[in-house]
Order: structure tokens, then C-alpha cells, then sequence
């Protein structure tokens, strides 16, 4: 009897130290660009002509808006080098209060990136399990390091933004990091390949001129009354899958 109880021990210890995978949920293929597009804001390359466009029309936080108020849309595609993201938002006020990048960065309008490089999903708050990029108006690029302070990130993301009229055009070209990114550290990027699968989510953060922002409008469905879970949880990541 004692035996059997130390086996059912052992085997209970096992099972709760397991990590649960991920489940993938918004599957989107990525094609391979073999020209890598110019960050010009002109999106008049082949790798976007031939990309498929998603939807940005998850209100994951603040009152229902307007289609006029707010729209968006992205397109995705890749190099070895780079996840290239394309997005057009339509937006009547654009709004930058705070020129310090490391303060409220959250509540002047933003395109945010969530990335996950292995897809592995979990917990990310203070931690580079994931990534949850604030790529504000003038390009700098923030995060919540691991020490829970914020960091720019610039050397990740180079971006090119053109505004015509409401609607302003984005052009990122992202570097993945793995989860053991070291905050000052030498910080080697993984290369891409082809059937790599990558979690992935993008919102904007829409401000018309409040004390804070006013919608949070992400790419991915996800259950439950507080929906704000991005820059916390990946497993509400979608998944990318890259193809040539």
C-alpha cells in the first residue's frame, strides 16, 4: 500500500509540473517575400499586393465606436531576417500628449505588436517569455522589461509611418527574439524558416484627446469579460505559420 501511494505521488508531481501547450487558434499563413519591402509607408511592393488582409475589430477595451471614429486593417509577410507587418488604420484624431516615451505610453495612440517567438504561450507581464511592442507615433518602441520598468526596444522594430488625410499607413519590419533575451546583453536573432509557427496579435491603442485612451482594438477574439489580457497572457496570441 505504502508503495502504490509514493507511485500516485510521484506520478501527481509529474503531471502538475507540466507546461500546457499552447492551443493555436487564429491561424494565419505567411508568405515569404524574396524582396524585402522599403519601410516607406507607400505599401507598393509585391509582398503586399499578394498578401491577404486581416482585421483590426476586436474592442478589447472602452465603449463601442464608430466605423469613421476608428478602422483598421494589417497584412503580414517575412524574410529570414524579419516579420514584416503592414497596417492601415483610419483614424479621425491622431493624438501624442506625452513626449517622454517611457511615460502612459499605453494612453497616446499607438500600434501595439505582440509576439511570441516560439509560440509557446504563458505568462509574459515581466518577462521576455513574449514581447508586447508600443510603437508610438514617432517610432519609439516600448516595453515592460523584466525588472517590471519600461524599456525601448527600438533596435527590434524599424518602422515607417505615412498619414494621408485620416488614414495613416504603417510599415514594420520586426526582429524575433528568444525567450532568454537579456536586457543589455548580446542578443542574438532568430532567423526565420519556413513552417516556423509564431504567436502573434496586433491592436491600436485610439486616443481622441481623454486622460487615458479611449479603445484598445486588437486582432484576436478573446473570451471573458476583460479582454485586456495582451501585454499578460500569450495564450490569447494567435498563430502564424510561415510559408514560402
Amino acid at each position: 500500500m505504502k508503495y502504490a501511494m509514493l507511485i500516485l505521488a510521484l506520478a501527481c508531481i509529474t503531471s502538475c509540473g507540466k507546461s500546457t501547450e499552447k492551443e493555436d487558434h487564429q491561424l494565419l499563413v505567411v508568405k515569404k517575400t524574396s524582396t524585402p519591402p522599403t519601410l516607406d509607408g507607400l505599401a507598393t511592393e509585391t509582398c503586399w499586393n499578394m498578401a491577404t488582409w486581416h482585421l483590426l475589430d476586436q474592442n478589447w477595451l472602452g465603449e463601442a465606436y464608430t466605423f469613421e471614429d476608428f478602422n483598421g486593417r494589417y497584412k503580414l509577410s517575412w524574410d529570414e531576417d524579419y516579420l514584416y507587418v503592414l497596417v492601415e488604420i483610419t483614424d479621425d484624431i491622431l493624438y501624442d500628449a506625452r513626449k517622454d516615451p517611457l511615460k502612459l505610453w499605453w494612453d497616446d495612440d499607438c500600434v501595439e505588436v505582440f509576439i511570441d517567438e516560439d509560440n509557446s504561450g504563458g505568462l509574459h507581464q515581466f518577462s521576455h517569455n513574449a514581447f508586447a511592442y508600443h510603437i508610438a507615433l514617432d517610432g519609439n518602441v516600448v516595453d515592460l522589461a523584466p525588472d517590471r520598468e519600461p524599456r525601448l526596444y527600438n533596435d527590434h522594430i524599424r518602422s515607417a509611418r505615412r498619414v494621408d488625410g485620416n488614414l495613416s499607413t504603417w510599415e514594420l519590419a520586426i526582429r524575433l527574439f528568444k525567450d532568454d533575451y537579456q536586457d543589455g546583453g548580446i542578443n542574438i536573432p532568430v532567423p526565420l524558416k519556413k513552417n516556423k509557427k509564431i504567436g502573434f496579435a496586433l491592436a491600436y491603442c485610439d486616443n481622441d484627446g481623454s486622460a487615458e485612451r479611449e479603445n484598445f482594438v486588437g486582432s484576436v477574439f478573446v473570451p471573458g469579460e476583460d479582454k485586456n489580457q495582451g501585454w499578460i497572457n500569450a495564450d490569447i496570441f494567435g498563430t502564424l505559420v510561415l510559408e514560402e
